[in-house]
């Protein structure tokens, strides 16, 4: 049987009356040490892993296509220089018609591609080209190939242009226009009938104009992998938008919420319900206007000015207004179930009042987590765009005819003529994996370290009688801080490790789920739909579970310097023997301390819509192709911003209430260490009554 807490923390009267030494005895040691150890290897291991990604790395490829030499488009380094040459274009369009073909063996992958700084369109009157990168015989440097609009077709000897015009190179006619769509140039299945006529008189060989021609392209570009890879470069082309949105602003809310409801008490149930009401409808309206439901803002996957009458699609478009839906679903639910409880949440508000003005000088401590955060996701997110584009660039091999001319040779050259792609190897995606699971075990490790030094500040409050301030002063803070480096890292690092485990058995499982549901082979009787909903709600059971043993296990830990599993088993003993008075409590903890954190992260969420919407996101150099991903990342950082900041209220109510049913537990229902306001306050029986019974 446990002993009292007394003994452990604060000044427990010993047999002889006298008491005990300090507020806080250091009678501990180190718990769980082979799970920090753990910990301490997993870091070692996300540091080898991203020195991975940033040698084999290349942001570039998110965005941009490959040339038929396997450079990346707009890499400077790359020989010829490709600098500001960002945009893939398909020379060669009867391949490009041969590769939209149900039984061609041709790929578009082979087809011959150069970079250029804008897409080709044909001329009204003549014949235009464009010609290959100028090198051998064509003495022209990069940019008076620029200049010429990439044509130096006079230059070419009888035998080259006999090889142009039989669609060899190393010129290539402009006979379709095109336009920039997310940096590839897209041809428009409409032939120009000047250029094709002027084609035609010189002897050219028969170009094929089917709509195939665009839809080879369109497919190639709307790829799963071409989306995936455009929606993390958006989060990286969106980098002073999650800097804004998703770490200043969230901190700045944060701190304004915390004095408000510290000093405006009574209405900020009202003002909670009302500005989360307004931030969820604005948020999904926005969702509306680039889904192009509302008003002709929609976002267009064409970059750059063009015909206003070509239409292009994008798989981005309709998986947005996918999203909008579920938006609308979630703000109606929401809404409606946030003004059925605002006032139950009123009458809690009394108990908060008294709670939380005694840990107002916790407010500024979050900051320091929140900056370790802040750089560890620096580095998080630089490694991610770098092990995402952590491909080989490896040459296909191909038995299709791609014979073009070789400038260097001088000659038509069959043999490697293939194009190249970018090659993912399994150990890749284990490594993307790993570091997704490192880097929200390790938010969980800093969000579970807060926690707990703010559990272990509050408590040296508790069991002190109040006697070291009327406010938690700074000293406790370090001094919680310091107890937790020294004895309680190996049980964070358990207690974060378990819940982020059981996150990722949650997110496989779904993800399964989806692929089943997408092949078709979902459960389609009654008793195989009803235990697949059981296993997920008993999934979700778990999560909530264990989040909520973890939270009172870091208090405990922080009151009793026990290890987590022990530390558990105390506080779920409490929590059992004194359900009412921590469910009447934790009303204020799980309502408004919830819709708080949504405010801050909804606020996030529209602000970055109000950024990416300006010019620079929207044409250019940084067009991103859909706010969906940056609105969500900055959705989630402010989460967490929020989760840090207000797990001081959180964490302040839960640890004085655990200490005062500990308190009482063991001096026989009488709390001798509890502040005379905490009991005026818990002893209300008027007021416990209508917290727990609600409203006749």
């Amino acid at each position: 049987m446990r002993g009292p807490l007394g003994a452990v923390i604060g000044r427990y009267p010993s047999s002889d009356g006298t008491q005990m030494g300090g507020i806080i005895s250091h009678n501990r040691k180190c718990r769980d040490i082979v799970f920090l150890v753990i910990f301490i290897s997993f870091w070692v291991a996300m540091i080898v892993n991203s020195s991975f990604g940033f040698n084999k790395g290349n942001p570039l490829r998110l965005t941009y296509g490959l040339d038929y030499k396997g450079n990346v488009c707009g890499d400077k380094h790359a020989k010829p220089g490709l600098h500001q040459l960002e945009l893939k274009y398909w020379l060669n369009p009867n391949q490009v018609y041969q590769s939209g073909l149900k039984d061609s063996d041709f790929e578009l992958t082979n087809a011959r591609t150069i970079c250029l700084l804008d897409c080709p369109i044909p001329s009204d009157d003549a014949l235009n080209w464009v010609c290959d990168y100028p090198e051998g015989d064509i003495r022209l440097s990069m940019n008076d190939w620029i200049d010429r609009n990439y044509d130096y077709f006079e230059f070419l000897t009888p035998e080259m242009r006999n090889s142009s015009l039989q669609l060899q190179g190393p010129c290539y006619p402009i006979i379709f226009p095109s336009v920039n769509v997310y940096w590839s140039c897209q041809f428009i299945a409409r032939s120009s009938n000047m250029s094709m006529r002027h084609w035609q008189q010189m002897g050219g060989v028969r170009i094929n104009e089917d709509i195939v021609i665009d839809k080879s392209i369109h497919r190639s570009i709307n790829s799963q992998s071409s989306v995936l890879k455009r929606y993390m470069a958006d989060i990286g082309k969106s980098w002073p938008v999650l800097i804004v949105c998703g770490a200043i602003l969230p901190l700045f809310l944060s701190v304004i919420w915390l004095l408000m409801i510290r000093h405006f008490v009574a209405a900020m149930p009202w003002i909670t319900v009302v500005l989360f009401n307004i931030l969820i409808i604005s948020v999904t309206m926005f969702y509306y206007l680039k889904a192009g439901w509302i008003g002709n803002d929609a976002i267009t996957p064409i970059i750059g000015p063009h015909d206003p009458y070509v239409h292009v699609s994008a798989r981005e478009l309709n998986q947005l207004r996918g999203v909008t839906v579920l938006m609308t679903f979630v703000m109606v639910v929401a809404v409606l179930t946030s003004i059925a409880i605002v006032r139950r949440i009123l009458m809690a508000t009394s108990v908060a009042a008294k709670v939380i003005g005694e840990v107002q000088a916790l407010i500024i401590f979050p900051v320091i987590p929140y900056a370790i955060l802040a750089i560890f996701y620096m580095f998080w997110f630089s490694a991610a765009f770098h092990l995402f584009s952590s491909g080989e660039v490896l040459q296909n091999n191909c038995n299709s005819n791609c014979c073009a001319y070789d400038l260097v040779s001088r000659k038509v050259n069959c043999d490697r003529c293939c194009g190249y792609s970018i090659h993912y190897t399994p150990h890749i995606g284990v490594a993307i994996l790993f570091h997704l699971f490192g880097g929200y075990w390790a938010t969980q490790f800093f969000i579970a370290c807060s926690s707990t030094v703010i559990a272990g500040s509050v408590a040296s409050y508790y069991w002190a009688r109040g006697e070291t301030s009327p406010e938690i002063p700074f000293l406790p803070v370090f001094s919680s801080m310091k107890r937790l480096i020294r004895y309680g890292l190996g049980s964070v690092a358990l207690g974060s490790l378990i819940l982020s485990f059981v996150e990722s058995i949650r997110f496989m499982l779904e993800s399964i789920r989806r692929k089943l549901k997408v092949a078709g082979t979902s459960p389609d009787n009654w008793f195989g739909r009803v235990a697949f909903h059981i296993s997920k709600f008993c999934l979700r059971c778990i999560d909530w579970t264990i989040r909520s043993v973890n939270r009172n296990a870091y208090i405990m830990i922080a009151i009793t310097g026990k290890s987590f599993c022990k530390s558990s088993s105390i506080a779920t003993d409490l929590i059992i023997n004194n359900i009412l008075r921590i469910g009447r409590v934790n009303v204020i903890g799980d309502v408004i301390l919830f819709l708080g954190k949504l405010c801050v992260s909804l606020s996030s969420a529209l602000f970055s819509f109000l950024m990416l919407d300006t010019h620079k996101y929207r044409s250019s150099h940084n067009k991103i192709s859909s706010p969906l991903f940056p609105v969500l990342v900055c959705w989630g950082l402010g989460y967490v911003v929020a989760t840090l900041f207000f797990a001081v209220v959180e964490m302040s109510i839960d640890t004085i209430i655990l200490s005062f049913c500990q308190d009482s537990e063991e001096h026989q229902g009488t709390a001798q260490y509890a502040p005379p306001l905490l009991i005026e306050t818990l002893n209300d029986q008027n007021e416990m009554q209508r917290l727990t019974q609600g409203p006749q």
